[in-house]
């Protein structure tokens, strides 16, 4: 431990876009870690809207410069895997060419800039791998299979070239070695490193409304149409469940990021809007579009459990951040909840549908007090093993230990 205090790096980190989902918070996360570890951190990035990121970003703890914004996000709604390859790799060259050698680089999301990264011996890159993009995107159309089969060739040979990866759960290791076949034949082996929350933020609540609160990106792979489907069920539920509470007094906040500049952000939102219409309960569903770290930390106080309803997700910094706010979570059964989430003590693990979702909902509706009792299960939980500072211990670990693979 006193040797990693006295080896100072100078590190870059570079991210596409520097907005408020759940790859920036981890990236966040790792530059004020690190710089709390004594290094010096500079963030580099193709987009950064000061009224909508991260505070940390504004604090002053490590300078995030901006290259590239001038480049297209898409073409015609079209072609955005080019388009984020050729915005990261402006903001790669920019990098190289205007500003001395870092010891070590961190990359993630786009792997195209690694060989790139490589070209200055001097540094070492590590690449965060938050889930494979090739199964992320669509291949559904013989075109879109042309379009993508070299991009996804290509992911799997620069990721490969990185001198160290990392990836956000046991869940996208397994899927990283089924899906990059040749480099898992080849003895590439991710290291885990989970991300992580802020448990000093969250204050305990002293009191909670019968309100569910979802959280997440307005994006369909989110699947908040659940949330709203079984909020829906509450009160219908086979046997009178919640016969001894008005379910008018129950409530359903959505929250969540939200860019104006995506199509699939305003007709998401949109959509659901009318699912609640069509569901009857557009009265009692409150959506929030963007809201800041204080207004997401209101939210969490106030509510009686969080819902997180993406399928198969790779980590899941949303339950992270409830459980430290001492609420329990319901989410799907599978990716990385299973990981974080202990199924009856700090919330419930569910198949992905609205009947089992609402059983769970209801159990809480009917008990505050098992909620608020597995909320503090929750945040002893997260504590113990999510804590930033637990994630920078190991985060500065990984990165003295492949700095040191340079100087031997």
């Amino acid at each position: 431990m006193e040797a990693q205090r006295r080896t100072k790096m100078r590190i870059a980190i570079i991210h596409p876009d520097l907005g408020i989902g759940g790859a920036e918070r981890l990236i966040v996360d790792a530059a004020v870690e690190l710089a709390s570890h004594g290094h010096s951190v500079h963030i580099f990035t193709s987009h950064h809207d000061k009224n909508r990121c991260f505070e940390e970003t504004l604090a002053g703890a490590f300078p995030v410069t901006v290259y590239g914004d001038f480049l297209p996000r898409h073409i015609f709604y079209r072609l955005h895997a080019v388009c984020a390859y050729l915005r990261c790799i402006f903001v790669t060259l920019c990098m190289l060419f205007m500003w001395p050698s870092f010891d070590v680089v961190l990359a993630d999301q786009v792997s195209v800039v690694v060989p790139i990264l490589k070209l200055k011996r001097s540094s070492k890159v590590v690449f965060y791998c938050h889930f494979p993009d090739l199964l992320l995107a669509k291949h559904t159309t013989i075109l879109r299979r042309l379009y993508r089969k070299p991009i996804d060739l290509i992911e799997e040979l620069t990721t490969g070239m990185a001198d160290l990866i990392l990836v956000n759960s046991k869940f996208t290791a397994s899927t990283f070695a089924k899906t990059f076949k040749h480099l898992d034949a080849r003895g590439v082996r991710p290291a885990v490193l989970y991300p992580a929350v802020n448990v000093d933020q969250f204050d305990e609540p002293h009191s909670s409304k019968l309100s569910f609160l979802s959280i997440n990106r307005f994006e369909r792979k989110k699947n908040i149409e659940l949330a709203i489907s079984a909020f829906a069920k509450l009160g219908t539920l086979e046997g009178g469940t919640l016969q001894d509470y008005n379910v008018a007094d129950v409530s359903l906040v959505i929250a969540g990021g939200f860019d104006k500049r995506l199509r699939e952000n305003v007709e998401y939102l949109e959509e659901l809007k009318n699912l609640a219409e069509r569901e009857g309960v557009s009265e009692r569903v409150t959506f929030i579009t963007s809201c800041s770290t204080l207004e997401r930390n209101a939210l969490l106080s106030q509510c009686l459990c969080v819902l997180y309803t993406p399928k198969d997700e790779h980590f899941g910094i949303v339950p992270l951040e409830a459980m430290a706010a001492y609420k329990p979570v319901i989410a799907c059964n599978s990716g990385g909840p299973v990981e974080t989430i202990k199924h009856g003590t700090t919330g419930f693990l569910c198949s992905p549908n609205s009947q089992e979702f609402s059983v769970a909902m209801a159990k809480l509706v009917q008990d505050p007090a098992m909620a608020a009792r597995m909320g503090r299960e929750a945040r002893q939980h997260i504590v113990k093993s999510f804590s930033t500072k637990i994630f920078g211990q190991q985060l500065n670990q990984y990165i003295v230990d492949v700095a040191r693979l340079k100087r031997d």
